[in-house]
């Protein structure tokens, strides 16, 4: 059956916009895959109450359980987990995680990036030195014989996690992952936050990162921001809604770039 020139246009145009409306969908729905990296003396369990809140939403989570050896060790160690992952990805980092994911972001499947009371450096920067202009609150910071870095347990609850239960907390002072002091001072290469949207809270009672660099990189990445309120350093574990509904909005708008 032959139809007329201007029916023929009008069904080629018609299945033209239908194909770009599925793409438009496809790019709008939500990313599922999320990683979650930790930061330094801690391991991934402290992930534990955001990550019951996000899969119980729905979402596939993984998290990183980086060795805290060496910084290219640990960058390593989180594409690995990012190249597990079945399409686009929000990438989590707090505390010198957010230095890896900073690198690993720059990974193709990765859509966005959100960093929890953590370190956002830019091309040469330090965490050392960052830290500098900065002045943290904590005199806990201790280092082994071969180079390794911990928190004075008797410090620890204050200065760490100072809104978690007092048990808690002293259990994770006395159960530190120790970490090579190298880490911090590796210069940042290549910000995956210059290309790619970000999200970042700010732990407002913060004496292991000051507050005030926290706000810094959000503001220079241009990061949707939250203030959380009588937040310690261990955010992520004292307030996992309050996270959890920030790394959701991530997956909720990476795609789009907002």
């Amino acid at each position: 059956m032959k139809f007329p020139k201007a029916r023929v246009l009008f069904t080629a145009t018609s299945l033209a916009l239908l194909a770009m409306s599925g793409i438009s969908q496809a790019e709008a729905a939500p990313v599922h895959n999320i990683v979650l990296v930790h930061g330094a003396f801690v391991t991934g369990a402290g992930w534990k109450p955001v990550y019951d809140i996000l899969v119980k939403d729905g979402y596939h989570v993984s998290i990183a359980e980086h060795p805290l050896t060496s910084f290219s060790d640990d960058v390593t160690a989180v594409k690995r987990i990012i190249a597990m992952q079945d399409g686009p990805t929000i990438l989590v980092g707090h505390s010198y995680g957010g230095a890896i994911i900073t690198e690993a972001g720059n990974e193709p499947a990765v859509s966005g990036l959100v960093y929890i009371a953590a370190h956002a450096l830019d091309k040469g920067e330090t965490e050392v030195g960052n830290g500098k202009l900065y002045p943290n609150a904590t005199k806990a910071v201790k280092k082994t014989a071969d180079g390794f870095l911990y928190l004075d347990p008797a410090f620890y609850p204050a200065d760490f996690a100072a809104d978690l239960p007092k048990a808690q907390a002293e259990f994770e002072a006395n159960s530190q992952a120790l970490t090579a002091a190298s880490v911090f001072s590796v210069p940042a290469e290549n910000p995956a936050w210059k290309t790619k949207p970000s999200w970042y809270a700010v732990a407002k009672s913060d004496r292991i990162i000051n507050p005030d660099l926290e706000r810094m990189y959000a503001a220079r990445a241009h990061s949707h921001t939250i203030e959380i309120d009588g937040a310690s350093h261990s955010v992520y574990e004292s307030h996992p809604k309050e996270v959890a509904a920030l790394i959701e909005q991530a997956a909720n708008h990476a795609l789009d770039g907002k």
